[in-house]
């Protein structure tokens, strides 16, 4: 399988991802402890995405250490990583990068289907179901309504590591811009709003800014998405370093959200 989630990642995240499971990946004693009584199903799907986890680890030279779960079961990193872990059937994928380059990292991978019926309403906002609406028209191949679910998971993996407080699926806005692809997989960037008051725990690292970007694709049966917001460097204001629409490092940016705008 050609890397889906390294295509949306710059190039210092180190990504590992697998079709189906890895055959009898260990687990730390206290990592099996967290899935003891999980049915059978859950256990090899964690230990999938923790031994993706290593492996990305051993990419950055960091040794293998228990990745617990958290309060709201994010996975406990090494000191000075930020990174991510997502799954869904068939496919686990686990990126990381040194907390010197990105302020956080939020990746989500699912399976590239509609939502079951009544959960695009539970997850969106009205302005978003007409964008959505007006896509289909345009696009009928791609599926918005998992692809706005995907994001906004996303969004919350990097918003939770930095506040801590949860963020409710309406407290973001998410639009979709699709871009050209060489290979003829659907393609493009995100742009999210919060619309919520920013603690300064998040806006102070991710530099401000009211419209941060990230990028999707949907390709080979799956919907990915992921953000990345990059270190600002030291010692400078909160607008420097980032270019306008805070895109990720390198070609295929991407970044997350809002404090108090910049000036453009």
């Amino acid at each position: 399988m050609t890397s889906l989630m390294r295509r949306l990642l710059p190039d210092h995240v180190e990504v590992t991802e697998v079709l189906g499971e890895l055959v009898a990946p260990p687990l730390f004693p206290e990592e099996a402890a967290v899935v003891a009584r999980a049915v059978d199903k859950r256990r090899r799907e964690f230990a999938t995405g923790r031994r993706c986890a290593r492996l990305s680890l051993a990419a950055l030279g960091i040794e293998a250490v228990p990745l617990l779960p958290g309060p709201r079961g994010e996975p406990g990193w090494p000191a000075g990583v930020v990174g991510a872990i997502s799954h869904c059937d068939g496919y686990r994928v686990a990126a990381v990068a040194r907390s010197t380059d990105l302020v956080a990292l939020g990746i989500d991978a699912e399976s590239a289907a509609a939502l079951p019926d009544g959960v695009l309403e539970a997850v969106s906002l009205p302005e978003e179901r007409a964008d959505l609406a007006r896509l289909r028209r345009t696009v009928p191949e791609v599926p918005w309504d998992r692809l706005l679910f995907s994001a906004k998971e996303s969004v919350y993996k990097v918003w939770f590591p930095l506040t801590r407080r949860p963020l409710g699926f309406e407290e973001a806005r998410v639009r979709f811009t699709r871009e050209p692809d060489a290979a003829g997989a659907a393609r493009g960037t995100f742009s999210v709003r919060l619309l919520i008051p920013v603690p300064p725990a998040f806006a102070g690292p991710v530099g401000g800014g009211a419209e941060l970007t990230g990028r999707w694709l949907v390709d080979q049966g799956l919907v990915l998405t992921a953000l990345a917001p990059a270190v600002r460097p030291a010692g400078d204001g909160p607008c420097a370093g980032v270019p306008g629409d805070r895109s990720m490092a390198g070609a295929s940016g991407a970044s997350a959200r809002p404090g108090p705008p910049c000036p453009p």
